[in-house]
């Protein structure tokens, strides 16, 4: 079973500088203009995909790009499918997927329905390779686009480890983490690939239904696509159920109420 609150409540996401301003959610409902925009979550908070349909509504996107599906899986998403909730989550095998409940998820669907459906879900095998060979030599073809092809400075890599290290509770042994720190960066190239091909195919703009982590500015999501798509005007949002450290690195951000889900660090605790 996932470690949602661990691998991407964002909770870890603010320690990095940068940018962001404070929004209700209300504001939502009418967001500035942009190429893309990235709308992160913590995955388990209904809240979190609440505000998020309310964003695609309003942003009317010609394309959206799901974290949570595999390309192929995407493909399967066709108009007569989109209003049978049911239907739907069977055809995409979503209680196999081990994402949170598909009913979280479908009204996001809902809110644009004439919208392109792509996915960038990295399939377990694939980041386990990341871990043990690295992001570039798992993502294969066009890694140096998204930057894989370019070893992490040694205090961003020791960063980044420390953030892995807090995010799985200090359960990890410490040779793991520069892994896990490449498969976090293969998640984030698949996203920009699958970005760029939406933006391609359907003219933009693309909102990106992801993890909070995967929405910052500083490591994330839009600074591999200011490296492979210079230009592209990109807007973060970031969803946190406390609020961040400052400056947190994020063009907007919002708290929410929190998911009552116990201790997450309990059950690695009990191993």
């Amino acid at each position: 079973m996932k470690q949602w609150v661990l691998l991407a409540a964002g909770l870890v996401a603010a320690a990095r500088p940068g940018v962001a301003g404070q929004i209700a959610p209300a504001a939502l409902a009418d967001l500035p203009s942009a190429d893309v925009v990235i709308l992160g979550e913590v995955h388990d908070n209904p809240r979190h995909h609440e505000n998020q349909a309310v964003a695609v509504a309003g942003l009317g996107p010609a394309a959206l790009v799901f974290e949570m599906l595999t390309p192929e899986k995407a493909a399967l998403v066709t108009p007569d499918l989109l209003a049978d909730e049911r239907r739907m989550a069977e055809a995409l095998d979503w209680d196999a997927s081990g994402w949170p409940d598909f009913a979280m998820y479908h009204p996001i669907f809902l809110a644009a329905p004439e919208a392109r459906i792509f996915g960038a879900e990295v399939p377990r095998d694939r980041a386990r390779a990341a871990v043990k060979d690295g992001a570039a030599a798992t993502f294969g073809a066009d890694a140096a686009r998204f930057g894989l092809d370019r070893a992490l400075a040694p205090e961003d890599l020791a960063a980044r480890s420390e953030e892995q290290r807090l995010a799985h509770c200090n359960a990890l042994p410490e040779d793991l983490l520069p892994g896990m720190v490449e498969a976090q960066r293969l998640r984030d190239a698949a996203l920009a690939r699958a970005v760029l091909d939406a933006l391609e195919t359907s003219g933009g703009p693309v909102a990106v239904i992801t993890g909070t982590g995967h929405a910052r500015r500083d490591v994330g999501l839009p600074a591999v696509l200011a490296d492979a798509a210079p230009g592209l005007r990109i807007l973060s949002i970031g969803q946190f159920e406390s609020a961040p450290r400052q400056p947190a690195p994020f063009d907007l951000w919002l708290v929410t109420a929190p998911v009552d889900r116990g201790d997450p660090c309990a059950d690695l605790a009990a191993r």
